[in-house]
């Protein structure tokens, strides 16, 4: 059984990563994929370009066996649609092995405006992350009769099923770290060592020197 974790990671962070490492164990996945995303459909371009994304993931999941990185959606032309990942990868993989498409509360509740979002449970299983003691949202009309409570019913079929998982999520967020590289701060223990050598050794988020002065007065 194959887990898919898509997103910008700009950059990569332990916000992204426990709640992953989490799933993967208690799931049992074979696999978790990281798909950094070409170009998000529903929001923003990513501040850095794709190559160092891409690099920033593979230093973050590097000495963790079961974890991967999936370049398919920066080498694709065109809008990320999870659809069309989703796709390929039932190409690569064949009709029959489980796939799990992992996704945040907040992703799942609006998932009715993705791209094709109905085709979605022919091709995976959802499991929606949350934070302990919060339930999932009874009120759409799509989870009612495909939710499981136990895992290993997501290894008796491919797709179709939704799964409901307590998570750790920490209140990271790869805005406030950009903001705090751009400012001249440190966002130290907030993700991964070898990630923040590469975004020290790169140079990246940082504000010009005028810009972050300012900021800091403002601060």
């Amino acid at each position: 059984m194959i887990g898919v974790l898509g997103g910008t990671f700009d950059p990569i962070h332990f916000g992204h990563l426990r709640p992953a490492l989490e799933i993967y164990e208690h799931l049992a996945l074979d696999e978790l994929r990281f798909i950094p995303c070409g170009l998000p459909p529903h929001r923003h371009r990513p501040q850095a370009p794709m190559a160092h994304r891409l690099a920033m993931v593979e230093q973050a999941v590097a000495h963790h066996p079961g974890f991967t990185v999936d370049r398919r959606e920066l080498t694709r032309s065109g809008p990320s649609y999870s659809v069309d990942t989703l796709e390929s990868l039932r190409q690569e993989l064949g009709a029959h092995v489980p796939l799990c498409l992992l996704l945040g509360m907040d992703a799942y509740a609006g998932l009715s405006s993705w791209h094709r979002w109905q085709d979605l449970f022919d091709l995976a299983h959802i499991v929606v992350a949350h934070r302990p003691g919060r339930t999932g949202p009874r009120h759409l009309p799509w989870g009612r009769s495909r939710q499981v409570e136990n895992p290993a019913d997501l290894r008796t079929a491919p797709a179709g099923r939704i799964l409901y998982m307590p998570v750790t999520q920490l209140d990271i967020s790869a805005t406030a770290i950009r903001g705090l590289v751009a400012q001249g701060h440190s966002p130290r223990f907030l993700l991964p060592e070898p990630v923040l050598a590469y975004i020290q050794q790169h140079q990246l988020y940082l504000l010009p020197h005028s810009q972050r002065d300012a900021c800091r007065q403002n601060n």
